[in-house]
Order: C-alpha cells, then structure tokens, then sequence
C-alpha cells in the first residue's frame, strides 16, 4: 500500500532531527525559509506589476480613450456632433468624445509651467469621473458656463492656486497682425482642482469649456480630436479600418496600443525578467532541500540496512524520503502564500508604516507616476507561482530518495 502509517511516521520522524543532526535540521530550516520566501516574493513583485499594469492602464486609457482620431494637418473638425453619432453607431463602441487641445503656458504668481489645455464639454468631462477621475476639489455643475478652468492637484500646487484663484494662459498662436503674429494672453479662474491619481496628468493637463477653447485656439465650430472608448480595449487595433471609414480624408486613428507601446511592452518585459528572477530563490531553497536529503541519508543508513533487512521495499524507502523532503516544500508553499496574500492586502498601509518608521519615501509618486501603490492579485498566477513552488521541491527529492532506495544494506551494516 502506498503511504502506509509507517512511511509517514519515519518521514515526520526524520524531519524532526536530533541533537547529533542539528546540522542537518538547520540545513531543513534553511530549506524552508527560502521556500517561504522565494513563494511570497513572487506573490508580492507578480501582483504589484500586475497592479502597475492595470492602474496605469486605467489611468491612460481614462484620460485619453482606447482609441483617438487626429487630422494629419491640425486643421480639426467642423461637423463634429454627426461625426461623433456615426462612430457611436459603430458596435463595441461604448463613448466618443469630442474635444480640442492645444499646449500653452500657464503663468500664476510669477511661476509658469507648459500646460496641455483640453476643451471639453460638462457631460463628457462628468463621464471622465468614471474611468480617471480619483477626487475633484469644487463644483463641476454648471462647468458650461463658467468660464473657467478645471486643473491638476500638482499643477495647482506648482502653480501656487487654488479655488477661485486666477491662472493666465499663453498661446504663441494668436492673432496675426501687420507685425506678425502676438501671443495670446487670457486669464482663467480656477473652478475645480481635479486629481486623476497619476503625476504625469495632474502636473500637466487643465480642462476649459469647449466653446472657450474654440475661441481661445483660434477653431471655432470645430475640434481637434475624438476619443473613443471601447467594449473591449484590447480588440483596438480591430475598429481602426471601421473609424477610418467614416471620414472624408485621411485622418490619424492611433490604438492605444500604438499610442502607448513601449511603456505596456516595458511593464511586460520586466514582468517576465522578474518572474525568472525570483524563481532562482525558490530553485536554492530546492537545492538545499537536496543537500539536505543527501546527508540525512548518510546519517540513516544504518536505518535505512534495518528496514530493509526487515522487509521494506526500496519502494518505501524511496517514498520515505519524497514525503520528507516534500514536506518542507509543502509547509514552505503554503506559509509563503500565507504570507505573500497578507503582505499584499496590507501592502499600502506597511508602505506608509516603513515611511513614517525610516523617514524615507519609498513610493515617489512623482517617479513612480501613481499615488498609491498598486497591487492586482491574479488567482491563476498565484496558482502557477504554488504548483512551480511544489514541482520544484518534489523534483528535489528525487535524486537523494532514489539514492536511499539503492542502498545495499550488507554495504552499511559492514563496519557497524
């Protein structure tokens, strides 16, 4: 019978080493704490990537759409209201959004930032709260009359504003005169201070109502860009023919897979180089699992000549030592997934717990474009780090459990 009640005592017996093996079980405890470790590291560094991915993806795609269409000539779009109805009738298509954009340089008590203002209408911008939009400091109710400007937390604070504060803008493209073209110059109350929850669009964008950007851009009637957004964004690349279609003249329709390539293919690359990294702890912990195993058959082989004199099959010998060194990759998986959860659920609170405690900030969210650390824990990827966790340590045993199961015991019990 396979396992019989013998086999599990002498395995739980060998693991349990005693004073004269202590080398031996500080080589198991050794063995199993990498296990733990190589387990919940993986865990921690898989599902903060994935969290990177999603957040920045959330984050980018809220903003600027799964797909966006651009003139090749920047001259914009007149018609856009029945060219915006045409692409909405497109199926998989969830919101298409017209707006203008156009960079400036912003100016508020003696400071000045480039800026990249987008006109944009109260409904879409309320649609925005959805997908991006983390906070918004102020009232976005009755944003179409207003007047005035919605900006970033960070370009607010760089800028040194807040609510009702007064923001100039600076535009090289203004009026063409005798003299050539003058800059031109306007000044914006600030209305709403909003915060998408990524640097890079916080320090940098300011949102007008549309009509004001028209006229301050010098498009009237018309808009620089639509915004698409999609049933699934992955399927992208596929509506690029369909968008295309419904314009006159050439025009630019950038995925966002185009539009965003290197930094998702970057993400992904060191997703992967990570992954095989961390693999390498859990890949030594199995080797000292065998260095281990290889040892303590040294250390029984007089036990190892007795059972086998009494009977033992080198079946059972074999699967005496597969359960004992096995055990340590079990109990080792399984505190690391322990571990690895936990650590992630609280991953933000121990972030800020290590901040306070070394005064150090350990997540700039200047560097790392996000407010908070991210995290996305994947249930199959979980599963896959175990079942590599577990391959691995039972391969490990292998070599030193088929070495004990050779054994010949006239051999050990010679000189005994």
């Amino acid at each position: 019978m396979p396992f019989a009640p013998f086999e599990w005592m002498l395995a739980l017996r060998y693991l349990r080493a005693r004073r004269k093996e202590s080398f031996i079980s500080v080589i198991t405890g050794f063995s199993l704490v990498g296990i733990t470790l190589g387990v919940a590291t993986l865990i921690i560094v898989m599902s903060v990537m994935n969290g990177f991915r999603t957040e920045l993806m959330g984050k980018i795609l809220g903003v600027n759409g799964h797909m966006q269409v651009r003139t090749y000539d920047g001259t914009g779009f007149t018609d856009y209201g029945a060219i915006a109805e045409r692409i909405r009738q497109i199926p998989g298509v969830t919101r298409v959004t017209p707006y203008l954009e156009g960079q400036v340089m912003a100016s508020a008590n003696n400071t000045n930032q480039g800026v990249l203002v987008r006109g944009i209408q109260e409904s879409d911008f309320e649609r925005l709260k959805d997908v991006g939009l983390e906070a918004l400091v102020g009232e976005l109710q009755g944003f179409d009359e207003s007047g005035g400007l919605i900006v970033g937390s960070i370009l607010a604070s760089n800028l040194g504003v807040s609510l009702y504060s007064s923001v100039t803008l600076v535009s090289p493209n203004g009026s063409v005169t005798p003299f050539g073209v003058t800059p031109r110059i306007k000044a914006y109350p600030v209305t709403a201070v909003a915060t998408v929850g990524m640097s890079e669009y916080d320090k940098a964008f300011a949102f007008m109502r549309l009509e004001d950007a028209q006229i301050y851009f010098n498009l009237p009637e018309a808009v620089s860009t639509f915004e698409i957004m999609l049933d699934d964004p992955d399927q992208a690349r596929d509506f690029v023919d369909q968008v295309a279609n419904i314009f006159d003249g050439p025009v630019s329709v950038a995925p966002w897979q185009f539009s965003n390539a290197a930094l998702f293919e970057a993400l992904q690359v060191e997703r992967n180089v990570m992954f095989l990294i961390l693999s390498l702890i859990i890949l030594v912990a199995a080797l000292n699992i065998v260095s281990g195993l290889i040892m303590l058959v040294k250390d029984k082989g007089q036990d190892i000549a007795i059972l086998r004199s009494m009977g033992a099959s080198r079946g059972a010998i074999l699967r005496i030592f597969c359960m004992t060194g096995s055990s340590i990759g079990i109990v080792g998986t399984f505190l690391g997934v322990l571990v690895g959860v936990v650590f992630c659920q609280n991953i933000e609170a121990i972030r800020q717990g290590l901040s306070d405690l070394f005064d150090i900030e350990f997540f700039n969210p200047l560097i790392y474009f996000l407010s908070e650390m991210p995290v996305d824990m994947q249930n199959d990827e979980v599963l896959a780090v175990v079942l590599m966790a577990l391959g691995i340590s039972f391969l490990a045993t292998l070599y030193p459990s088929w070495r004990a199961a050779r054994l010949d015991p006239v051999q050990a019990l010679r000189y005994e």
